[in-house]
Parts: C-alpha cells; sequence; structure tokens
C-alpha cells in the first residue's frame, strides 16, 4: 500500500526508521527489536543505508523481507550520491519488481573518508534531480527529506524553503523532518511552508537523547539546537546510564506529546535499531490518545 493511501485513513501515523546490521550480534538485535515494534503495528516503516551508498544490497534485503515477509508496509531509502541513470534505473526496477511502492528519495551523505559532495557527472546533484527522474521511472509514493532549522548547507531558511518546494514540484509526495529538539521551531517552519505554498504532509521526526555522548553528535551532523534544560539535566548523570535514558526518555515524551496536541500528523521515530525507547515513547503517546477518547 501506498503511504498516501495510509494518510487517506489514518489522521496521524505513527512509523519507525531502521538501518541494516552490520554484523550477526547486529543481526539478532535488529530482529528482536523488529518483534517488539511489530506489536506496536506501524504505520509504516523506514530502511536507511549507510553514507555513499553503503550497506545498500542489505537494505534492500531487509525491505523485502519486512514487506514480504513481515507484511509491513515498507519505504526503501535510495540517495543519488555516485549514482549514475543506469545503476539508479536498475535498482528503482529491482525495488518496483519486489513490490515497494514507497521510496524516501534522498541527495545522501559522501562516502567516508570523502570530504564534501563532489558533482555527480550525471547530474544528480540535489535530492529533486533524483526524485524528478525516479517519478519518471513509475508509480511510486515519494517521501523526501527536510529541515525545521534549515540545512546545514543553505545559507538561510528562506533558502531552504525554497530548495524544498523544487522537491514538491518535482514530485515528493510527503516530507519526513531531520531531527528536532524544540517543537516551536517545528511549528514556525510548518508556517513559512504553508505560505510558500508547501501543503503537503510534513511529519516530524523524533530520537531521544539517551546518552551524554549524543548531544555533541547530533549538534554536529544535523546543526539541531539542543534546549539547555535537557543539557543541564543529563550532564552532571553522563557517567549513569540508565538515569540519562530516563531524562532522555522523558523529555522525549513530552515532546511528543506537545507536537501531537498542537496537531503534529504523527510521529517518525529514528530508532537507532534499539527498540526499548521507541516502545516506550509509543506506547506513553497512544495511551494518552486512547484515555483522552474515553
Amino acid at each position: 500500500m501506498k503511504i498516501t493511501e495510509i494518510f487517506k485513513q489514518q489522521k496521524r501515523t505513527f512509523s519507525f526508521e531502521f538501518f541494516p546490521p552490520k554484523d550477526e550480534i547486529s543481526a539478532l538485535d535488529f530482529g528482536i527489536n523488529i518483534g517488539k515494534l511489530i506489536n506496536l503495528e506501524p504505520s509504516f516503516v523506514t530502511v536507511t543505508y549507510g553514507a555513499g551508498g553503503s550497506t545498500q544490497e542489505r537494505t534492500f534485503a531487509i525491505v523485502d523481507y519486512l514487506h514480504n515477509k513481515i507484511g509491513l508496509t515498507c519505504m526503501a531509502h535510495y540517495t543519488c550520491v555516485n549514482a549514475s541513470k543506469e545503476k539508479i534505473t536498475k535498482d528503482i526496477s529491482y525495488l518496483s519488481d519486489i513490490g515497494i511502492e514507497n521510496l524516501m528519495l534522498l541527495r545522501g551523505d559522501p562516502p567516508q573518508g570523502m570530504k564534501g559532495i563532489r558533482l555527480n557527472p550525471e547530474g544528480f546533484n540535489h535530492a529533486s534531480d533524483l526524485i524528478s527522474f525516479v517519478n519518471k521511472l513509475g508509480d511510486f509514493c515519494i517521501g523526501a527529506a527536510t529541515y525545521p532549522e534549515k540545512h546545514l548547507e543553505a545559507k538561510s531558511l528562506k533558502e531552504d524553503i525554497e530548495n524544498l518546494k523544487i522537491k514538491i514540484n518535482a514530485g515528493a509526495d510527503f516530507l519526513v523532518t531531520q531531527l528536532f529538539f524544540i517543537n516551536d521551531l517545528y511549528f514556525n517552519f510548518i508556517e513559512l511552508t504553508e505560505k510558500h505554498g508547501i501543503n503537503c504532509r510534513i511529519i516530524p521526526g523524533i530520537i531521544p537523547i539517551t546518552n551524554y555522548n549524543q548531544i555533541k553528535k547530533f549538534v554536529q551532523l544535523t546543526g539541531a539546537v539542543i534546549p539547555e534544560e535537557i543539557i543541564s539535566q543529563i550532564e552532571p548523570y553522563q557517567d549513569n546510564t540508565e538515569k540519562t535514558y530516563q531524562i532522555g526518555l522523558d523529555f522525549a515524551i513530552r515532546q511528543c506529546r506537545d507536537l501531537l496536541n498542537r496537531g503534529a500528523p504523527g510521529i517518525h521515530f529514528y530508532t537507532l535499531n534499539k527498540s526499548r525507547a521507541a516502545v516506550e515513547i509509543f506506547e506513553s503517546i497512544t495511551y494518552e490518545i486512547k484515555k483522552s477518547r474515553i
């Protein structure tokens, strides 16, 4: 089923993102986590892969398994860094052949060790280039990424939204945000996109900060602003794994509740292949939703 069809049935969607396990032990953990999350009956799941297209084969295998063996509505990530028209056409044809109707199309990150993005000789230098090309290859539901605090490479939020409009015009059906921690930034972003004529569903992407080292990593990779509130709470307990986990979990639960109460169309959970936090957040917020209907 296309995710756009799910949107017609569900006012709010709850989805989860995974990445392929790297070794046998990770594969075991992945299987356990999938088993836990299946019980939550997610609206859909997405599977990503490493920088520069690494682990792509494993991504395709997992997408095939989750979609055709488990029965989940599955979205495959696909990036165009270093990709040719021939390779893109072949890969998208394969995904179509195994029944995948949903694609998350991204520019992607350069391979490890490479500094900066090199121009693609066949013209796939932006996600919009990939979206436009794939949109002509078949009848897919296409998702794309967006950044409430602007992409790190954009000169301004205005420029970033103008580029986002190009993605929509190229054929993107909906958007999922990069992680963020301040909800006002998301809702301000929604207002700006609507003023620019972007009216598709924009799903907030959420990840809990469950250890202190994640804070610096998130800031470096995404430019996301982390509230002083959570930094000051976690810092004294940075060597206490369980305490930092609980602080980050409680903050994420409050963030998700506030997003939904203010009208967000669901939550997309970046699981980092760890089910515990995603399960606890999901169960907490859905309990509140069910309770409010009694």
